[in-house]
C-alpha cells in the first residue's frame, strides 16, 4: 500500500480535497470490484478484468455502492510468440535474441495457432460487454483500424498447415517432428478470466494435436522489473505468453515502435525493452522509421495500417480481445473520475471530491 498526502504548495488553493489517498496494490480484479460494488471498503478499481457473469450483477444490484466507469479503449488482450528459445541457456539468459526458437519460428506453426482459436467464442463467453474480438492489435481510432486482416477460427486449415510444416500426429494424438512433440507453454497471470481464457485455447490447440501446458503468474511478478525473478513477462521464459497492452496516445508510433529491433528484451539491457517476442523485421523497422516522419495524415494512416497488418499476418501476436469496457468501478459518492483511451486513469485526481 501507498499512502499519499496533500502538497501544501499545490497550485490551487483547498486542493486536493481528500486529506489522504491510499493507493492499495495486489489481490485479484474480483475482489477489487467488490470493494468498490459490494462492500464499500474502496472508493475506486482500476482494471476491472472479471468475468461478466460476476461483475454484471455486482453493477446492476440495487444495493451496490458503486457504479462502473466506462471508456472507449486502445487495449488489447493478446498472445506473444516468443521468436528466441526460451528452453537454451546463454551467458546465464535463456530467450536470447541470437537463439532460434525451435517451432515457433516456422510461420506456419504461428499461423496455426492463430487460426484454432475462436476469438468471438472468448469475447463472448467471458467479456461480454467488456470486450469484442478483434483481428487487429491497433484499435480504439476506427480510421486506423485495419480492414484488411481476417481471423475466423478455422482448425481443418490449422491442421493443414501443421501437415505442411511436417508436424505429423502420433499415436497419442500430439503432433511430432523428428522425434520431437510439439509442446507449447503458455503463461499468463493469475486473473479468473485470463485462465479462462487459457482453457479455451489449450482445449482449440489440443484439437490441432498441440500439447499445451499452461502457467499462472502472480501479476506483481509477471510485470515485475525484477532482473533476478524468472517469471517476468520480459523474460519470456515459455513459448508464448498472454496480456493486455495499449497505445498512450492516438498517433500509435510509440507503441508500434514496441516491435522494432532496437526494443528486444535481453540480458545486455536488463530486459527494458518492449520487444518482448524478439521479433527482428528490418522492412518493420524502416516502415516505423517513416511512419515518424511523415506527416501527410493520409499517408501516415495507410502506414499504420500497414504496420499493424505485419505484425498481425506474421502471428508476432495472435489479437484476441479489444478491451472496451467496464475499465474501472467508483463508489456512487465519488465524484471526478473521467477516463479516456490516452490519460492516466488518476490525472485529474485533484478535481476528485466525495459527495456529501
Amino acid at each position: 500500500m501507498v499512502t499519499y498526502a496533500p502538497n501544501p504548495n499545490y497550485r490551487e488553493p483547498n486542493k486536493p480535497f481528500f486529506s489522504e489517498v491510499q493507493m492499495k496494490g495486489g489481490g485479484d480484479a474480483t475482489s477489487a470490484a467488490r470493494a468498490v460494488l459490494q462492500t464499500g471498503e474502496a472508493d475506486y478499481g482500476w482494471n476491472l478484468q472479471v468475468p461478466a457473469a460476476v461483475i454484471t450483477p455486482l453493477a446492476s444490484n440495487p444495493a451496490s455502492k458503486g457504479e462502473m466507469v466506462v471508456a472507449p479503449s486502445s487495449s488489447v488482450e493478446r498472445i506473444l510468440m516468443n521468436f528466441a528459445d526460451p528452453n537454451t541457456e546463454v551467458n546465464g539468459a535463456r530467450s536470447e535474441p541470437t537463439t532460434k526458437h525451435p517451432f515457433l519460428s516456422d510461420p506456419k506453426v504461428r499461423q496455426a495457432l492463430a487460426l484454432a482459436i475462436d476469438r468471438k467464442q472468448i469475447a463472448t463467453q467471458l467479456y461480454g460487454p467488456a470486450g469484442v474480438a478483434t483481428c487487429n492489435i491497433v484499435v480504439g481510432v476506427p480510421d486506423l483500424e485495419s480492414k484488411n486482416t481476417k481471423c475466423d477460427a478455422d482448425p481443418e486449415k490449422a491442421k493443414q498447415l501443421l501437415d505442411e510444416a511436417g508436424w505429423k500426429v502420433g499415436s497419442d494424438g500430439i503432433r511430432e517432428k523428428d522425434g520431437k512433440k510439439l509442446k507449447v507453454v503458455y503463461q499468463t497471470t493469475v486473473n479468473p478470466i485470463r485462465q479462462a481464457t487459457q482453457d479455451l485455447v489449450k482445449a482449440a490447440w489440443q484439437k490441432i494435436g498441440v500439447d499445451t501446458e499452461l502457467k499462472s503468474v502472480q501479476a506483481g511478478v509477471f510485470f515485475s522489473s525484477d532482473a533476478g525473478n524468472p517469471d517476468t513477462a520480459a523474460k519470456f521464459y515459455t513459448d508464448v505468453e498472454m496480456f493486455t497492452n495499449n497505445s498512450s496516445d492516438p498517433a500509435f508510433i510509440n507503441y508500434l515502435d514496441g516491435w522494432t529491433t532496437k526494443e528486444i528484451t535481453q540480458k545486455s539491457n536488463e530486459w527494458r525493452g518492449a520487444n518482448y517476442g524478439r521479433w527482428s523485421n528490418p522492412d518493420y523497422d524502416k516502415l516505423i522509421d517513416q511512419i515518424r516522419q511523415e506527416l501527410d495524415p493520409a499517408k501516415r494512416q495507410s502506414l499504420i495500417i500497414k504496420a499493424n497488418d505485419m505484425l498481425v499476418n506474421d502471428v508476432v501476436i495472435i489479437p484476441l480481445v479489444a478491451r472496451t469496457q467496464p475499465t474501472a468501478a467508483k463508489a456512487k459518492n465519488l465524484v471526478g473520475p473521467s477516463l479516456d483511451p490516452w490519460s492516466a486513469e488518476l490525472y485529474n485526481i485533484a478535481d476528485w471530491y466525495r459527495k456529501q
